[in-house]
């Protein structure tokens, strides 16, 4: 059968679906339920077609849009959670006088981000990226009389527009050295220089910069742990979507990130620090929302580690997964509550035990060691690293609450068999779907995530033996204030950039000048 890729309507399919998005939010916002199941519809006929005789990892491009397996899956997530977000939407704002306004800024959002999930032009994805920030501003600030809001969204407008200045650097040298814009030249042109040029080399490190900065990268990930001034449907399409995009972009661009070690290797670099860091502060919050926004940080700085390594179809795998969770967790983080009260009636759960961690960690390592399949052939250095990260990974979560003594033993033992030989499974199936690795990490990035996680590891299971210890007594100030790293960076943007708040009636203005402090709003958490 002729495969889908080839047929001459595919690529108008695909771009009907941002196409309808754009004009229901441009003129009948009414109508966004039906628009976005429109778009969902013709997102499932696109990716039905385009998998019917066609090999995984077939490309084709046409009128700009690029399909492949990678746009199939992208695509069709993007839709489901739009559609999701935004019948959550209708209700969550009923009878709210902003709500066609909100839904005109929504399909806007999702009609740039699956614009740039279609592309195949690099050019139109930096501008496909800039429009999904501008119109989520608009979400962010959609409460215009809650001040932490409006400050929030200054700050991500910040770092979102040193992110335009990064990647508009980058896009020029691509440019000046590969005369295309076009995505499979670029890659094309990659794959022909396994040796790129300095210029080349810079343009990847400036593409790196752009991703940290609009994937809340520690220092500049204050904005997304303090937007939660914002309906929540908004959280759950920032969280779930429009943050990442970076991965994808990677994804999308691995030939040539896999040609440029320095970019690799800061990749690793700024993911580690973001990856540990994330997961020890949230371990201090008490908000569910402000937990799962640290919690997203530490996600996007795995996925760059992931990205850094070469471990593409893993990266794949994680973004998907990482954006199905986070929009189940916020769009029902309203129960919380509710669940509060449930285990409340419950008696407490017995502590992890240090028999629990240390077999969970024994276990999960050695799991992760053996081959994929019986009687596969020895692993190379690179798949023993990566499974010896991936054990750490799955031990102390695996291990909480774990029992002690043998049965508790036996328990983790069985979980971690599970959780690893579904890893196994799910990893095959994205490994069909995503690029294969090109050129192999270097040493260093091995060192730096190996060494990054294997701490991040040893001080969660020392937090969580002894949680009340001295280390965790020196730890808990400076985890609880997220090292004060946003105070600095917000200091010194508000100096070149202050924001525009409305002028604050005489009996409100101390309310409004304490809405400025940055700890003030992190103390929500």
């Amino acid at each position: 059968m002729e495969p889908f890729a080839s047929w001459p309507l595919a690529p108008l399919v695909a771009l009907a679906v941002p196409l309808t998005l754009a004009l229901a939010g441009a003129a009948a916002p009414r109508r966004a339920e039906l628009a976005s199941g429109i778009a969902l519809g013709l997102s499932l006929l696109f990716c039905l077609g385009a998998s019917v005789g066609a090999e995984p990892q077939r490309t084709s491009s046409a009128l700009g849009v690029r399909v492949d397996a990678v746009t199939c899956v992208m695509l069709l997530l993007v839709a489901s959670l739009g559609a999701v977000i935004v019948r959550f939407s209708r209700t969550y704002l009923d009878r709210d006088p902003g709500l066609a306004r909100y839904l005109r800024w929504l399909l806007l959002t999702l009609g740039a981000v699956t614009t740039l999930v279609l592309t195949n032009n690099l050019l139109v994805v930096a501008a496909a990226w800039t429009a999904a920030s501008l119109t989520l501003h608009q979400l962010l600030t959609f409460f215009a009389d809650r001040d932490a809001a409006l400050v929030a969204a200054h700050k991500k407008f910040l770092v979102s527009r040193l992110a335009d200045v990064a990647l508009a650097g980058s896009l020029w040298l691509v440019h000046a050295s590969v005369g295309s814009f076009d995505i499979d030249r670029i890659t094309a042109w990659a794959a022909a220089h396994p040796g790129l040029s300095p210029s080349m080399q810079v343009a990847a490190a400036l593409l790196v910069l752009a991703v940290a900065l609009r994937s809340a990268q520690l220092p500049f990930h204050g904005w997304i742990t303090q937007v939660m001034e914002a309906p929540t449907p908004v959280s759950a399409l920032l969280h779930a979507g429009v943050v990442n995009v970076g991965g994808f972009v990677l994804i999308r661009l691995a030939p040539w990130v896999s040609q440029a070690q320095p970019a690799r290797v800061l990749l690793v670099a700024v993911g580690v620090l973001t990856a540990a860091a994330g997961a020890l502060v949230m371990t201090t919050r008490v908000s569910v929302k402000v937990a799962l926004a640290w919690s997203t940080c530490a996600q996007m700085g795995f996925m760059l580690v992931q990205c850094g390594l070469g471990l593409w179809p893993l990266a794949l795998l994680h973004l998907v997964a990482h954006s199905l969770y986070k929009a189940h967790a916020f769009l029902s983080a309203g129960s919380a509550v509710d669940h509060w009260k449930v285990e409340a009636l419950n008696p407490p759960p017995r502590p992890a035990s240090p028999h629990a961690v240390a077999g969970a960690a024994a276990l999960a390592v050695a799991l992760a060691f053996a081959p994929r399949a019986l009687g596969a052939a020895p692993r190379s250095p690179a798949d023993v690293a990566a499974s010896l990260l991936l054990g750490l990974s799955l031990a102390p979560l695996l291990a909480v609450r774990a029992p002690g003594g043998a049965l508790g033993l036996a328990a983790v033992a069985l979980r971690v068999a599970g959780v690893v030989a579904l890893y196994f499974g799910w990893h095959a199936l994205a490994a069909r779907v995503a690029p294969t690795p090109y050129a192999p990490a270097s040493a260093l990035c091995w060192w730096l995530a190996g060494a990054g996680l294997a701490a991040l590891f040893a001080l969660k299971s020392a937090l969580a033996l002894r949680p009340r210890g001295a280390l965790a007594r020196a730890l808990h100030p400076w985890l609880f204030a997220g090292l004060f790293l946003d105070e600095l960076f917000t200091r010194l943007t508000f100096r070149v950039w202050p924001p525009r708040l409305p002028q604050p009636q005489p009996s409100t203005a101390r309310a409004s000048r304490a809405a400025l402090a940055p700890a003030a709003i992190e103390v929500q958490s």
